[in-house]
């Protein structure tokens, strides 16, 4: 008795390859939106003088830039997986 893996099992994977890529695109856009809202929030108020708005704006722009970053890293980690796992 032979055992062999069925690699006719993962028939949905271009599928799922395309919801998760329309998920980290969502991921992005709310992350550049973010990143444009946080840098004017800080621009503003650091020059009206309100270093506490100015100082939360800066979290939210270091945020922004991680969380896109972290979703280009996504799209890259899942295409690597998908390919590690048709090599199996």
């Amino acid at each position: 008795m032979d055992v062999f893996p069925d690699f006719d099992g993962l028939a949905g994977i271009g599928d799922l390859k395309q919801v998760v890529g329309a998920l980290f695109m969502f991921v992005l856009i709310i992350a550049v939106l973010m990143l444009i809202v946080s840098a004017i929030i800080w621009a503003v108020s650091a020059s009206s003088g309100n270093y506490s708005a100015a100082a939360k704006g800066r979290v939210g722009v270091l945020l922004a830039l991680g969380a896109a970053a972290l979703a280009g890293g996504g799209v890259a980690w899942m295409n690597w997986l998908i390919a590690l796992g048709r090599q199996l």
